[in-house]
């Protein structure tokens, strides 16, 4: 079978693989569809991400068909569209007991630590694998895993019908987080440099955008909720600055959530944390929103192939990856047929 592998930071490659069978009864052999390329792929293949060892098939944004099932396997079928949670847990340390396996001592993510979706043929636990509707496209499928990060910094955010929400970023999880706060019944704001994406983000029903070129984010944010504040802010880029301008723009008894992560120092004064009585929380993968947001887009209603903005076969993955590295202003969420 083909793979798509990170032999070493800066090199890509789609090589020959021996197909994976199936071992254990509970296990599901899946045929692989689609695969979207996220941030964290890049960060491998630029040799920037400290938890993956090399060499590595990258892919967790995944989708795929189900084409034999272990003895053991009663909720799927051959022929079942599936998405994959690409991740696994102990169960016994703090945080598994706590119910954050996202955040166990021992998590391991698909793609990062053990060889991910980026093949023609995947086998993977029962357990880990969901059923989609049959309606829906491949490449919906795989947007799947980024929109459980969405709803995970929602639910880390506890956002509220009616809460004014103010999301730092309109790349692909600033939007997904953008869908799910106003599925939550939230109003939302974006911000970002790029006018492509908030025009984009206008298409999606958000509320307010904001360009820092055109004008000053806090001042804008505060005009916005008539002198209060956000009540929930989403820094879904990352920066030292823009962790100061979540603190910035917050109101009273509001929540941050730090989605996008840096190794720099951000700068903040005690003051205006303790003041406000402030959240802040940082959000990792997702805790048990797999399903919420299978059942989410098992209705059909829930429009999201427009996040898909350019789409590349197997052979052409150097291609994806090269796009990827020019982000030119149209390009969204860039998936690979399988």
């Amino acid at each position: 079978m083909k793979a798509i592998q990170v032999k070493e930071p800066g090199t890509l490659n789609v090589v020959e693989m021996e197909e994976p069978s199936l071992e254990q009864p509970n296990e599901v052999k899946i045929r692989m569809r689609a695969m979207g390329i996220c941030g964290s792929d890049m960060h491998i293949l630029h040799g920037q991400n400290p938890f993956a060892t090399y060499p590595r098939v990258i892919g967790h944004e995944i989708a795929g068909e189900v084409v034999e099932t272990g003895d053991s396997v009663t909720g799927l079928s051959v022929g079942d569209k599936v998405v994959i949670e690409p991740m696994t847990s102990c169960g016994e340390c703090y945080a598994c007991k706590q119910g954050r396996p996202n955040i166990c001592e021992s998590v391991q993510v698909y793609g990062v630590h053990r060889e991910g979706g980026g093949r023609e043929v995947m086998v993977m636990p029962e357990h880990l694998v969901h059923r989609v509707h049959n309606d829906r496209d491949w490449s919906e499928i795989a947007l799947i895993e980024p929109f459980t990060i969405g709803a995970q910094s929602i639910y880390r955010g506890q956002v509220q019908d009616g809460d004014y929400v103010f999301i730092i970023g309109a790349g692909p999880i600033g939007l997904c987080c953008l869908k799910m706060a106003k599925q939550a019944g939230a109003k939302v704001a974006i911000s970002d440099f790029n006018d492509k994406r908030l025009a984009f983000a206008k298409e999606w029903g958000v509320d307010h955008i904001i360009n820092p070129q055109n004008s000053d984010v806090e001042e804008e944010v505060f005009a916005w909720t008539g002198g209060m504040g956000a009540n929930v802010v989403i820094d879904a880029v990352g920066l030292p600055q823009t962790v100061e301008q979540a603190v910035a723009v917050t109101s009273a008894a509001a929540r941050v959530v730090l989605l996008g992560f840096d190794t720099k120092v951000s700068q903040l004064a005690q003051v205006n944390i303790t003041k406000k009585e402030l959240t802040i929380c940082g959000s990792r993968l997702q805790t048990h929103r797999f399903p919420k947001v299978v059942e989410l887009f098992n209705t059909l209603e829930f429009d999201v192939k427009e996040l898909v903005s350019h789409q590349f076969e197997l052979s052409e993955a150097e291609k994806a990856f090269e796009l990827m590295d020019q982000a030119p202003p149209e390009a969204r969420k860039v998936v690979i047929k399988l």
